[in-house]
């Protein structure tokens, strides 16, 4: 089996795959205080409650957007499975099949993205991750990552909006009924979610038009499923793309 973490801003995702087919998946709220011990508990707890016995686990994928949770990580895989991880990383990029200008300055979680995406389409892609910032990244067809657009999340928007006035709340992340709202619910999802359609849309239009030539747009992160309703100029949607680049990466560096 193959184990992989992906470390996020929000959550902790794992995945579980048995013969490349994902079998067991779970996410765990982000707390980067949290100690190798403590994670250790929480891992071990999931495991056992899924019937997955730790010797089963021969392969241990780890990317991280949080450097505080690095350490901690590495050391309560190696208490319970008593072994190393693959941390993505840098190091790792030139063996890839994909390439990348500025190796230090890129999320490992996009580079997971992009790995998938290629693997999968081959052709141009941009893949629109929604989650904490709301990535584009533009893949080209010889496996060349131009580059990315950053915006923040919806959530991170809408927090933003209840963290620094006084009367608007956190709701939850949903498609209104109108553009116009009539309350104030309904003002603010009109606000983030189809204001967000309208930066999706034109920041595609104009990516595309640098590619050049045929390009799948492929949608993943925990609130891609919020908009696909609203946005049409998906190919795809893909929800653990993410998880499947770290596997991809994983089967091609434990083969070596």
């Amino acid at each position: 089996m193959l184990l992989a973490i992906d470390i996020g801003n929000s959550n902790v995702v794992c995945g579980l795959s048995d013969n490349n087919h994902w079998t067991e998946q779970f996410r765990i709220h982000t707390v980067a205080n949290k100690t190798a011990d403590e994670y250790e508990v929480i891992y071990r707890t999931l495991l056992a409650s899924r019937n997955i016995k730790l010797e089963e686990v021969d392969k241990i994928v780890v990317s991280s957007v949080v450097p505080s949770l690095i350490l901690p990580i590495r050391e309560m895989i190696k208490k319970l499975f008593g072994k190393e991880p693959l941390v993505v990383g840098p190091e790792l990029y030139p063996k890839l099949n994909i390439g990348i200008k500025n190796p230090y300055e890129i999320g490992t979680d996009l580079v997971a993205n992009a790995v998938a995406a290629h693997n999968k389409y081959k052709g141009n892609c941009i893949v629109v991750d929604f989650g904490t910032a709301l990535t584009f990244t533009a893949i080209k067809a010889d496996g060349n990552l131009l580059g990315v657009s950053i915006a923040p999340g919806l959530k991170t928007a809408m927090a933003s909006l209840s963290q620094n006035t006084a009367k608007l709340p956190n709701v939850d992340i949903a498609v209104p009924p109108s553009c116009i709202g009539k309350n104030t619910t309904h003002a603010l999802q009109a606000g983030i979610v189809m204001g967000y359609k309208g930066l999706v849309e034109y920041l595609l239009k104009e990516i595309k038009s640098e590619l050049e030539g045929d390009t799948r747009v492929i949608a993943t992160g925990g609130l891609s499923k919020v908009m696909l309703p609203v946005i049409d100029c998906f190919d795809h949607h893909e929800p653990d793309l993410t998880l499947d680049g770290l596997k991809i990466i994983g089967n091609q560096f434990y083969k070596q």
